[in-house]
């Protein structure tokens, strides 16, 4: 079996997830405080309520607490002049191997969160998917979209 690839995404990753996870936990939070007014005001059932507020807890601490760290450790990439090795997964580890021939554009990518931390992301296309490098330094990510670039054009003149 081949090693795994060498680099990692930004540590900030870990941050920028967390705070992604806070936004998204929020709207859970609305919802199940909704369902305490629905409970005082329509005589709504207590015991769906309580367990809503039980596994939004329990999903509060995962998605904040734990996934983006674990996240984070299983992220890594590497770029070869014939193809992008990507890995990333916390329970099923998916590797993929991206052949550069296949590589149809390459671009980076970059929202408010990943922009409050100097982060983007890379995303690759290929005539069937798009794979994306996430949570990359804005100075890393620019130069490995050239990279990446330069690589597919280079194979697509030997073809």
């Amino acid at each position: 079996m081949r090693k795994p690839p060498e680099h990692t995404i930004s540590k900030d990753a870990i941050k920028a997830w967390k705070i992604t996870a806070i936004l998204y936990e929020a709207i859970a939070w609305v919802l199940t405080i909704v369902g305490f007014i629905l409970f005082i005001t329509i005589d709504f059932p207590l015991w769906i309520v309580l367990i809503v507020a039980v596994l939004t807890a329990i999903s509060t601490y995962f998605s904040i607490f734990m996934l983006p760290k674990l996240r984070w450790r299983r992220w890594r990439y590497e770029v070869f002049e014939q193809e992008i090795y990507i890995q990333h997964g916390i329970l099923v580890v998916s590797r993929t191997l991206i052949p550069m021939i296949r590589v149809q554009h390459v671009e980076t990518q970059q929202g408010p969160i990943l922009k409050k931390f100097g982060l983007a992301s890379v995303s690759i296309s290929t005539a069937a998917t798009t794979h994306e490098i996430p949570a990359l330094s804005n100075e890393i990510a620019s130069d490995l979209r050239d990279k990446i670039s330069a690589l597919a054009k280079v194979d697509e003149d030997d073809v």
